[in-house]
């Protein structure tokens, strides 16, 4: 949870690069793989985080160790990106990586933008989340701080070969794993849906079923959500046939689970608890 100071200095910098990171189009992969790749730099040098965040040091001076460590090579607008946020305050030291990270994702939910896939992106995303629901055992894999990152990101990609996602999407998922940040794998999936879906200014709301739902019944949940959270809802539906029946909704870390399958797990724990 971040303290005050740093819920403001995130704010601030995210709303004031809005528009330029939305102008930027297509070109916004490339700052937002840049602010990745920071993060993952800041997450492994805690002496670099520190340095960044003394409240101490003149916010020229931070600017310059930017500059040091970027060189020439980065987009200028990733040059600005960071020198912003090492002029801002910080709660905590972790919490300026926190910020790039949001930034780096504000980023990419622009290029999708450009490219016509956010919503795509965000279904996708949701039915990962799903998909592995049921497999504890990949994703405590996929979780687990102590394995290679390089065995967690092998994991995942062999689980994704022939899905036909976008590389987006499988970057995104990649990314969840090859570096944790503290987070459960699918924890961090569930939040850049949360994520894509506050960009599109809606809910995604995941419904999965044993068989495809009509036109009518996809209608009818939308409406209802619709009204229940007082945004535009947009339904992802995953077709599971191991639920047997019923239907699992969830959106964002809600979850309404009536699958057959579901009540007779159910079933079984309380009779074998009564014999």
């Amino acid at each position: 949870m971040r303290g005050e100071t740093s819920l403001v200095s995130d704010k601030e910098t995210r709303d004031k690069y809005a528009p330029r990171l939305k102008s930027k189009g297509e070109d916004a992969l490339r700052v937002a793989t840049e602010l990745y790749a920071f993060v993952n730099l800041l997450d492994a040098n805690k002496t670099l985080e520190r340095a960044l965040t003394d409240p101490s040091r003149s916010a020229a001076d931070k600017q310059q160790v930017i500059d040091l460590i970027l060189g020439q090579e980065a987009d200028p607008l990733t040059v600005d990106i960071l020198h912003d946020l090492v002029a801002h305050q910080w709660s905590r030291i972790a919490h300026i990586a926190n910020a790039a990270e949001d930034l780096s994702v504000d980023a990419t939910a622009y290029y999708a933008d450009a490219l016509g896939i956010t919503n795509q992106v965000a279904g996708e995303l949701a039915e990962i989340h799903s998909a592995l629901l049921g497999m504890p055992l990949v994703l405590f894999r996929l979780s687990d701080e102590y394995g290679r990152p390089e065995a967690r990101v092998n994991l995942l990609k062999s689980l994704l070969d022939g899905q036909d996602m976008h590389p987006v999407t499988e970057q995104l998922a990649l990314n969840a794993t090859q570096d944790l940040r503290g987070r459960r794998f699918p924890d961090t999936v569930m939040w850049l849906v949360d994520r894509f879906s506050e960009h599109m200014d809606q809910v995604m709301v995941t419904v999965t079923t044993a068989v495809p739902m009509s036109d009518e019944q996809s209608s009818r949940i939308q409406d209802v959500y619709g009204r229940k959270l007082g945004k535009p809802v947009h339904i992802n539906s995953v077709v599971d046939p191991s639920v047997l029946g019923g239907m699992k909704v969830q959106y964002g870390s809600v979850s309404t689970d009536g699958t057959v399958a579901t009540q007779l797990k159910h079933l079984r724990r309380r009779m074998t608890t009564a014999g």
